[in-house]
């Protein structure tokens, strides 16, 4: 880090204890929060990176990539700005760094915002009890709470309502008290394959100056044992470099955004998807910004109200039930709470994570989730992508990566760890409603009423991925016989489901050897993949006559 402290020095300013300020890595910003409000010259941030937190989980190399060259350039922004700051980095707990920080400065008031992930609020806890320092709202977010039960106070939630109520509060695309167009959603036209055309804007890339390599030498030296490639130059890391790679989505991706916004292709990873989210959730960039600055755009309808339902509706709706179930380690209900046990990860007692399991799924991850072949295209392609770049856009995740993990039964805690680590984007209030909750259905009709998931048909519509496989879709596809097995394990759990009433109908119509022939698939799938062993389309269980 010599570059980095050698630049912070020579543009230090005097220290002062006029106001002092805890800016955590997810909260680099000086537009919300007391940074906003503090006068540069009174104020003096502190900032702590730690290998404690970066080797807790064997994060993705780019993501680290990304959280330690954007601290340490919000770092500079501030010295610049006037700020005094105190940047240390450690290998021990925040708290443990901090409580050093606050002794040695002799500090005994400290603003923070409130930390958006809620193992940093426990490991700050202790300080925070003390009156050391002092939590005030997180203005990053769009809502509160109070938004989401006002919708209603107990599962089961939904985003639909939730959505409805942001838009009506903040009046965002409303004319009149009503949703301009005259609906609130258009996902419907939102769902087209893309087969080429229009043409996929190429990714910009950022210069690599010098505290660029020092990050990347560090995470080669002290993170080498980290899944994914490390590639410095497509890291959007500095407020300027952050703008531009918004200023190119706007540009580039967001006209086409609604049409192709379910859409997958080999070709890449992720077509007109705007690739921000990793700055939206360190608050790089601010969801009030690019939510406005999409509302003025002159783009089609569906591409701008597909995009805010995103930003405005999805993700703080996600981080909301996150907050209300504690990461699902309890379940709000009319007669009380709902607890479930926890997985315990390290050396504190309080952060295991859920393991709630609806649905009684047991299989361990295997080892095609970390690169080794399975033999299904779709898979492969995607977790390589994953292990390469830390992205895929949220259809190959949801309908891909948690669909296949849902249907072949995969412990939800593992895969929902391992969406954790593996993309650039993941923090705990995203993964854990996305993946527990959404993608493997563990937490039943909590904010979803049915699972997402699908045979073949629908990755075959939807992709190009089907090409390239040695399975046909229509004919001999895994995947597909993995869909109705496992509707048919679990067909009285969904028989009241008014949702899965129509498929539930089809399945009754599959003939018992049909039935026999999918659990023999499905059986076969899995131990070849618990196994390690790549299947073939020669091994696969055979039935004579065929149907989907």
């Amino acid at each position: 880090m010599k570059c980095f402290y050698k630049l912070l020095n020579q543009h230090q300013s005097p220290f002062r204890s006029t106001y002092v300020v805890y800016v955590s890595y997810d909260q680099l910003n000086d537009q919300i929060g007391p940074l906003s409000q503090y006068p540069p010259e009174q104020t003096t941030i502190i900032m702590i990176e730690s290998s404690w937190k970066g080797t807790r989980r064997s994060y993705h190399k780019q993501k680290l990539a990304y959280i330690l060259a954007n601290s340490r350039n919000f770092a500079l922004e501030q010295a610049k700005r006037g700020v005094h700051v105190i940047y240390r980095s450690c290998t021990t707990r925040f708290s443990v760094e901090l409580s050093k920080v606050i002794s040695e400065y002799d500090f005994t008031s400290i603003q923070m915002m409130e930390p958006a992930e809620r193992e940093l609020r426990l490991d700050i806890e202790p300080l925070v009890e003390k009156k050391i320092i002092n939590i005030v709202p997180h203005e990053g977010w769009l809502s509160t709470t109070q938004d989401l039960l006002a919708t209603r106070q107990y599962p089961p939630w939904r985003m639909d309502s939730f959505y409805q109520r942001l838009r009506k509060k903040t009046g965002i695309l409303m004319k009149n008290g009503k949703p301009i167009g005259g609906k609130y959603s258009f996902d419907k036209d939102n769902r087209k394959p893309w087969k080429g055309k229009p043409t996929v804007p190429s990714l910009p890339q950022f210069e690599v100056d010098s505290i660029k390599e020092e990050v990347a030498q560090t995470i080669l030296q002290y993170f080498s044992n980290h899944p994914g490639k490390l590639d410095i130059k497509t890291v959007p890391a500095s407020k300027e470099e952050a703008q531009r790679l918004w200023d190119w989505a706007k540009k580039t991706c967001l006209y086409n955004f609604g049409p192709f916004e379910d859409a997958m292709s080999s070709k890449s990873s992720s077509l007109f998807h705007t690739k921000i989210s990793p700055l939206l959730n360190i608050h790089r960039l601010l969801p009030k910004d690019v939510i406005y600055d999409v509302e003025k755009l002159e783009i089609p309808f569906n591409s701008k109200e597909g995009f805010i339902r995103q930003v405005l509706g999805w993700r703080e709706f996600m981080y909301h039930v996150h907050c209300v179930t504690d990461g699902f380690r309890r379940i709000p209900t009319k007669d009380g709470l709902v607890r479930y046990e926890v997985v315990n990860w390290g050396d504190y007692v309080l952060d295991g994570g859920s393991l709630i399991n609806e649905l009684q799924a047991e299989m361990p991850l295997p080892a095609a989730f970390w690169g080794k072949r399975s033999g299904l295209f779709c898979l492969d392609h995607c977790v390589q992508k994953v292990l390469d770049d830390g992205y895929t856009h949220h259809i190959p995740r949801l309908m891909i990566l948690a669909n296949i993990a849902t249907l072949l039964g995969i412990k939800p805690r593992e895969i929902t760890d391992w969406f954790w680590v593996a993309f650039i984007d993941a923090f705990e209030w995203v993964v854990e409603p996305n993946v527990l909750a959404m993608g493997t259905f563990a937490t039943g009709e909590v904010l979803s009423t049915k699972p997402y998931i699908s045979g073949a048909n629908y990755i075959n519509k939807m992709s190009d991925f089907c090409r390239s496989c040695q399975f046909d879709p229509k004919k001999n596809c895994p995947i597909t016989s993995l869909y109705w097995s496992f509707l048919e394990k679990h067909k009285e759990r969904f028989a009241h489901n008014f949702r899965m009433k129509m498929i539930l109908k089809t399945l009754q119509r599959r003939s018992q050897p049909q039935k026999k022939h999918d659990i023999a698939v499905t059986d076969w799938l899995q131990l070849q993949l618990q196994q390690g062993v790549a299947v073939t389309a020669s091994k696969r269980p055979s039935l004579q006559h065929e149907t989907e």
